[in-house]
């Protein structure tokens, strides 16, 4: 390892942990990130059984989680002598995900560095570690390969605009190199990896959320609400929306015929965001709340969701769906929820560098949107062509079939080099 590369990480992981103090006086989840982490040992240490077997899983936030949990799920299931550790780096994975019963122990991942990831490790003792998608964290990854440590990266994809793969890239290919294993969605990805010499501890598994979505669809329990909500009518979904979203729709709403409607669920539920769409859509609205406790108008034709937890569930009862995030610069959030239902899904500009939204767009299942007038065009094709929208259901139904099975996969690799006994 370069001496100068490391001292420029180690500044960096001062200045991040400096700014997350700074910004803990101002925001909530910066707050819970402090607090989360607080006397991490001690609390470890009296919760952790003594001389159990583990599996340590790692997920940056809420959409690592589920895209992770068919996996974990496996692994309980198929590996019942191991008790299960859930890390998170994010409070909205773990303030959403603290109480998950798939899990033994859930707690924050500490902030990289070599005292805590020495002592977090010594602590967790684990069989088997599993990354899933991204997150790179030097200290962690090199003491775990110094022990020998079985370590997996599932449901990874890769850019070749990535760091990786330019010529400044050294140290992060050494930290890709501190992987047992690396599990790829794509053959890019593999074809990426193999140009930096990986290609021997690399396979092409797929995607977990495809096994995701697909046993929510098929365990999904009804909404009443929604339901009620829908009625005859049929209705757009706009999930995981930010306020550039919620302003776009608000301009295409007009141009919606009056037999459909709209239920948006957005990304953030605090009531200064609801506030703010209540004031985009003033008295066509009513809240999910409102209706859940037998108030409020079903007959409205926007219903905004004030809480939680509902999304996935929400849209079997869509017809188009709208997926947020494309005009932030993280870019755009699971779009797979709605394509398992057959849904025709919109989304901003920034989707890249989801593979998944690149299938569908090629296949032209989804369709990127740049601005108000083109929402409303698309729309206005969606809305008015039962029989496109017909044929994107039945396309979308055999694609995803066809993409189910990673979690088997990755499952079978693990059996068969013997990481974990039975």
């Amino acid at each position: 390892m370069n001496p100068f590369i490391l001292i420029i990480y180690n500044i960096f992981l001062l200045i991040y942990r400096a700014a997350i103090r700074c910004a803990a006086l101002f925001t909530e989840k910066a707050g819970q990130w402090i607090s989360g982490r607080k006397d991490w040992p001690s609390n470890m240490a009296s919760h952790l059984r003594p001389g159990e077997k583990r599996i340590w899983i790692h997920c940056a936030s809420l959409g690592e989680f589920e895209q992770g949990r068919p996996l974990i799920e496996s692994l309980r299931e198929k590996y019942p002598g191991y008790g299960i550790l859930l890390t998170f780096f994010s409070p909205s994975g773990y303030e959403v995900r603290k109480n998950y019963p798939g899990a033994d122990y859930v707690y924050y991942l500490p902030l990289d560095g070599w005292s805590n990831a020495r002592r977090f490790i010594a602590l967790v003792n684990p069989a088997l570690v599993i990354f899933v998608k991204y997150e790179f964290w030097y200290y962690y990854l090199r003491i775990l390969r110094e022990h020998r440590v079985p370590t997996l990266l599932i449901s990874a994809a890769f850019r070749r605009e990535q760091a990786f793969f330019r010529w400044y890239g050294a140290f992060f290919r050494q930290l890709l190199g501190c992987f047992t294993w690396i599990f790829v969605q794509d053959q890019n990805s593999a074809a990426l990896l193999a140009q930096i010499g990986l290609d021997r501890r690399v396979s092409l598994a797929g995607d977990t959320r495809y096994d995701r979505v697909l046993s929510i669809a098929a365990e999904r329990k009804p909404l009443a609400v929604a339901a009620q909500f829908r009625d005859n009518a049929k209705v757009l979904i706009a999930g995981s929306t930010w306020p550039g979203d919620e302003q776009i729709l608000q301009d295409a709403f007009p141009r919606l015929p009056a037999d459909w409607k709209m239920i948006i669920a957005p990304h953030e539920t605090d009531p200064g965001h609801i506030g703010a769409i209540q004031a985009l859509f003033k008295r066509q609205h009513v809240l999910y709340s409102e209706l859940a406790a037998g108030r409020g108008d079903a007959g409205s034709r926007v219903l905004i969701i004030d809480n939680i937890g509902l999304l996935s569930a929400l849209f079997a009862y869509g017809d188009i769906a709208y997926i947020g995030g494309g005009f932030q610069p993280g870019g755009i959030h699971n779009v797979l929820e709605p394509a398992v239902f057959g849904l025709p899904v919109l989304f901003g500009p920034t989707y890249r560098k989801f593979v998944e939204a690149v299938q569908l767009v090629n296949l032209k299942f989804a369709f990127p949107v740049h601005n108000s007038t083109e929402t409303s065009q698309v729309l206005g094709r969606l809305i008015s062509e039962d029989l496109l929208r017909k044929q994107i259901r039945e396309g979308l139904g055999a694609f995803m079939g066809q993409q189910a099975g990673s979690t088997r996969r990755i499952m079978q690799c693990i059996a068969n080099q013997g990481w974990l006994k039975d």
